[in-house]
């Protein structure tokens, strides 16, 4: 352990292996077993880092080793790196496609085990200005309403709009919720002169767009 922080230190984190950064977070072992094994032997178990965010501090609490205090570090960490991510998005990248947004968007969302709903504020050539989470709730969806999306948005100033969100399912098509509170945003876009471009559902077997089921009008 000692000499993995040392290379920590040396500027050698993106040298570390995956287990080698995760035994970094652990900090210590368990009875009969370095921390190196237990990391190593954890990715194993939950098939990877994909496995270890979608399993949360409750799950990971329930590992031989672990325990409450490690599986919420352990979480933490993985919540910091991941807004660390969605952070870099101020380049303003622009998103001129549906590919461009699943590009983006399929690593950051399609694994969780909860339903987000974001939103990206753009500009008039489709530079990003701000992009938010703007609701979040289980496996089974999230209330939203049209003024959760349009409050941001105007304060944003932004040109045009466009909706994301995941399914926790695996199923990327819309349900008829989807496409029934995307009708509405899109009435209500038109009212104050915003562009609804799309609302993208993506999830571990693809992603799909409410645009090509004509629900925009």
């Amino acid at each position: 352990m000692p000499d993995l922080r040392e290379r920590a230190l040396l500027f050698e984190l993106a040298r570390l292996s995956d287990s080698e950064l995760l035994a970094l977070v652990l900090g210590t072992g368990s009875a009969g077993q370095p921390v190196t094994a237990l990391a190593l032997g954890l990715l194993d178990d939950v098939g990877g880092l994909e496995g270890l965010a979608r399993a949360g501090p409750q799950g990971l609490s329930l590992r031989r080793g672990l325990g409450p205090a490690k599986a919420t570090r352990v979480s933490a960490a993985i919540e910091l790196g991941r807004r660390a991510t969605l952070g870099a998005l101020s380049l303003r990248a622009p998103l001129h496609s549906f590919e461009d947004v699943v590009a983006w968007a399929r690593p950051r969302f399609a694994g969780l085990d909860h339903e987000e709903v974001w939103l990206f504020s753009l500009d008039g050539q489709n530079g990003l200005k701000a992009a938010r989470r703007i609701a979040q709730g289980g496996q089974h969806g999230c209330a939203l309403t049209t003024r959760d999306v349009l409050g941001p948005a105007l304060r944003d100033a932004a040109s045009a709009i466009l909706l994301l969100h995941n399914h926790p399912s695996g199923d990327p098509r819309p349900s008829s919720e989807d496409l029934g509170m995307t009708k509405a945003l899109a009435t209500a876009c038109r009212i104050v002169g915003l562009t609804l471009l799309d609302h993208v559902i993506v999830a571990r077997g693809g992603a799909s767009s409410v645009l090509e089921t004509g629900a925009l009008g």
